[in-house]
């Protein structure tokens, strides 16, 4: 690409007559422009953006870090678009060096700002690193984003090992997508959550992550990865909020980073988490790497002081209804539908330690099952034992929902000092 059209794509990320850019006329070694920075305003709210084309150098290493320094000072959010060929090698040590305290900089600001990469066509070698760093990953179609080359690898594949997080046509359309992430989430760690005009009496819907959200903006994370589990960043009652819908089945090793990382993202901008709980306990497979996972997100929930809630509407039970609605692990605030299922035991393993004399007896296992699920496993009774706070019919969830955000949305949750948890 010329640098004029990439200085024109650029421009376009900006609203209208918003664009100043940086270092205008610095140029690189070779005596050529270099990468294109730039502060303005994205769909209203003030941001740093930068255009990294060709093969990173020191002098636009340089750059970027400006870049990242501006907006640690100022608290504002960064976007990197990339179309790279990775580190200009010839340049020795000095480049390395420069590149390394690039690195620092994305790193020491992560969860401090947000950081949106926008891939552009290439993004290679340890180019891509820095751009997996930002909190979001946007890439348009036929883009390539690797760190070593394979004949393999594709954005396609590359996207379902859950390293892209949103897949646009082309770049007018991750513009967009940048304008809505950057409307949802607030400028830094430290500002308040924005607030949108919403249209209220929405009425439930067969899509759950429909009936609870207002129906305006939203954007899912991961589609194309652990397609189990749904990761929405969106609003409820005009305020943003986060929705991690599981869709069914046992917890799985994809599924559970997918929510770990959104819990993540969300807890670090104090963004509201629901949990949708329909998982019947944990995958069987891959058991050694399921217990990295599992452990993971038990951490990431537990360490989260964002708002958290737990919505059980069909079945939680065994180690699914532990991670995701558990009061102890730290949900703030669980409910359930009326029609629930939930258990510490999958039904199964309840009905054969509890019941075995029953079995034994000869009494039909199906029965059995069935039974439980309306007395012992039923929301009612979790409630009666107080691991439910509320249980209710369907129609009534967004309401719920809206109460307990309301309820929530002062919550201060005092932890002990550390510099991070090992895991």
């Amino acid at each position: 690409m010329e640098r004029n059209d990439i200085l024109k794509e650029l421009i376009s990320l900006f609203d209208e007559d918003c664009f100043s850019e940086l270092n205008a006329n610095e140029k690189t070694a070779d005596g050529e422009l270099s990468a294109v920075c730039a502060f303005g305003e994205i769909g209203g709210v003030k941001a740093y953006a930068f255009y990294q084309y060709g093969a990173l150098d020191t002098v636009q290493c340089r750059k970027l870090k400006k870049v990242y320094s501006l907006a640690k000072s100022t608290g504002c959010p960064i976007v990197g678009v990339f179309n790279s060929d990775g580190l200009k090698l010839g340049e020795g040590f000095d480049l390395l060096d420069e590149y390394g305290e690039l690195v620092k900089l994305a790193g020491r600001l992560s969860g401090v700002v947000p950081q949106i990469a926008v891939i552009n066509g290439s993004c290679l070698g340890i180019s891509a690193v820095i751009a997996n760093m930002a909190d979001a990953v946007i890439a348009t179609e036929n883009s390539d984003f690797y760190i070593n080359a394979s004949d393999d690898v594709s954005l396609e594949k590359t996207a379902s090992c859950g390293a892209i997080d949103i897949i646009c046509k082309n770049f007018e359309e991750a513009a967009s997508s940048v304008s809505d992430l950057l409307a949802l989430l607030p400028s830094n760690n430290l500002a308040p959550l924005p607030n949108f005009e919403f249209e209220d009496g929405i009425e439930l819907k067969q899509d759950i992550i429909g009936s609870i959200s207002d129906n305006q903006i939203s954007l899912e994370f991961k589609k194309d990865y652990a397609k189990n589990v749904s990761t929405v960043l969106t609003t409820v009652n005009g305020a943003s909020t986060g929705i991690i819908c599981f869709n069914g089945g046992a917890l799985c090793t994809g599924c559970i980073y997918k929510a770990e990382a959104f819990i993540k993202l969300c807890d670090a901008y104090n963004i509201p988490v629901i949990t949708v709980a329909n998982a019947v306990g944990l995958d069987s497979d891959n058991q050694p790497q399921l217990l990295i996972a599992a452990t993971k997100l038990v951490s990431a929930y537990a360490s989260a002081t964002c708002p958290k809630i737990s919505l059980i509407t069909s079945e939680a039970t065994g180690g699914a209804y532990i991670m995701l609605c558990g009061k102890g692990a730290g949900a703030d605030v669980t409910f359930a539908w009326d029609s629930a299922v939930t258990s510490p035991l999958n039904v199964d393993s309840a009905v054969a330690f509890m019941w075995n004399d029953r079995l034994a007896s000869g009494e039909d296992r199906a029965a059995l099952e069935s039974e439980y699920k309306k007395t012992k496993g039923s929301a009612l009774y979790a409630s009666e034992c107080g691991a439910i706070d509320d249980v209710f019919a369907p129609e009534l969830t967004r309401e719920k929902i809206i109460a307990a955000l309301d309820m929530l949305k002062s919550k201060r949750d005092t932890t002990i000092p550390r510099k991070h948890s090992v895991k």
